[in-house]
């Protein structure tokens, strides 16, 4: 063991101090300690973060039972018996199971089953390696790293700052994933992830529901078709979307009365709850950034170690860098920086050492991965079409109806779906992915494979699809493509 390998020490001393436990500050902790640095946690919530209790765990527990019944209910011999609403109490509570009853106690085992020490209050940065905590009796102490400080402190909701915002209580992802009972009538603002996400769950479970979107359509971050087959079977399911529209002031003047909105072309609309899913904000306000010459607040630029721009010792991984907003790209940056963390203590070259290749976060660039799990689901990787042309390549969409695939066709009848694939015409290889449809949400990582890898389209001719199966979509894309 080298002398920048070593346990901790009397003073609250540690090789690497992590502030936030959520996935990436667990995977950063797991990483360091798996090279043997010494390694504190700090945490001022739940151990396991906004994936574990109010994001992606409690989200798709809501959102199994809506697209399992939607599956059966378009294959002929089970369709008649599932006809009947979701069992709302059961659903619920295979949400709270999920979500462990929101007590991280199996989470505070496996931290400490690494060997991190976990220190339970609000961390700030003091100074330079300098971490001050604040207990929650008030009590505060002092951590210091020999090495790295890595703030994984991730995002927050942002609620627009409108009139009557604070007294209409509205529902951000943390009560959208976590309330107890179903709203009969609920305003969903944003057609971004979260919104569509959210507009489905509470739709199946039984609530009457209204998105506002302030843009021409849902999931504007992806290609087109997405969003307008989302859009097109939420209404089908009963949901109105109203797009070109935006909030102006919302009302509550009774505490458990209904909520009115006002909108920026005069109407009005009464709910029972309003859902906030207008975008995120990093939790860096109040982390002592000012201290080391950084702005409270800010997204924190990063290179692909993730080490912040300008130090030689701070470390922003996951939401907080900006780079993708995603709980699996926040791992993989931190499984990177963990290795760059321990390898840079040792003193080896960073781009030598480690599993992990090159040790750069280049995958959260051009190669982010995602799967939005609405009815149907949609997924993508890599560029789309306008990104694409935007970057300056020289690139052709491919299309393809997932419908005509045999798989597709025995998945369910009636089966709506669509499948894109951007290749780059100079070099022969995809630049992205895209597809729509039931049971997509497992195809990703092909797709992923071949962008990241830049496999040349004439290697995934030799990638043989099963039959029938739905990812016979690669070689009906491929033949499209030769024409």
């Amino acid at each position: 063991m080298t002398d920048a390998v070593t346990e901790a020490v009397s003073g609250h001393q540690y090789d690497v101090v992590v502030i936030g436990a959520g996935p990436v500050g667990e995977n950063v902790a797991d990483r360091a300690r798996a090279a043997g640095l010494s390694t504190a946690v700090v945490e001022s919530e739940l151990i396991g973060g906004e994936c574990s209790y109010w994001a992606c765990m409690p989200s798709k527990a809501l959102l199994r039972p809506v697209a399992a019944r939607a599956d059966a209910r378009r294959v002929p011999g089970l369709s008649a018996a599932v006809q009947g609403p979701l069992d709302v109490p059961a659903v619920l509570a295979r949400r709270d199971e999920m979500a462990s009853h929101w007590k991280d106690d199996g989470q505070v085992d496996w931290l400490e089953g690494i060997g991190a020490d976990i220190h339970r209050g609000t961390g700030r940065l003091t100074g330079p390696r300098e971490v001050t905590v604040t207990a929650p009796d008030s009590t505060e102490h002092r951590l210091t790293a020999r090495h790295a400080v890595a703030v994984c402190t991730g995002t927050r909701a942002v609620v627009p700052d409108l009139p009557g915002i604070a007294e209409a209580r509205p529902w951000t992802s943390r009560e959208a994933t976590s309330v107890k009972e179903v709203p009969g009538r609920l305003v969903v603002v944003g057609g971004g992830v979260v919104g569509v996400e959210m507009a489905t769950a509470w739709q199946a479970l039984g609530a009457e529901v209204t998105m506002l979107v302030r843009g021409k359509g849902l999931l504007p971050k992806m290609e087109p078709f997405a969003g307008e087959l989302v859009a097109e079977a939420l209404a089908g399911a009963g949901a109105t979307i109203r797009t070109g529209v935006s909030a102006t002031a919302v009302h509550r003047p009774a505490p458990e009365g209904p909520v009115t909105v006002e909108l920026d072309d005069g109407g009005r609309i009464e709910a029972d709850e309003i859902l906030f899913a207008t975008g995120r904000a990093p939790r860096t306000d109040d982390l002592g950034l000012e201290t080391v010459g950084l702005e409270p607040g800010s997204w924190l630029t990063v290179d692909d170690s993730c080490r912040v721009e300008g130090t030689d010792w701070l470390y922003a991984v996951g939401d907080v860098n900006h780079r993708a907003l995603l709980t699996h790209q926040g791992k993989y940056q931190a499984r990177v920086a963990g290795d760059v963390i321990a390898a840079r203590a040792r003193k080896n070259p960073p781009l030598e050492t480690g599993p992990w290749g090159a040790h750069a976060a280049t995958a959260d660039h051009a190669a982010v991965p995602q799967v939005v799990f609405t009815d149907p689901e949609a997924a993508s990787v890599g560029l789309t079409l306008a990104e694409a042309e935007d970057a300056g390549h020289r690139v052709r969409a491919v299309d393809y109806d997932l419908a005509s695939v045999a798989g597709a066709a025995l998945y369910a009848d009636g089966y709506q779906g669509r499948a894109r694939m951007i290749v780059d015409l100079d070099r022969e290889i995809l630049l992205g992915v895209t597809f729509v449809g039931a049971g997509i949400g497992e195809l990703l990582h092909s797709a992923t494979v071949a962008v990241v890898g830049e496999v040349p389209i004439d290697r995934l001719w030799h990638a043989v699809p099963a039959y029938p199966t739905i990812s016979e979509v690669w070689l009906r894309l491929l033949e499209t493509y030769r024409g």
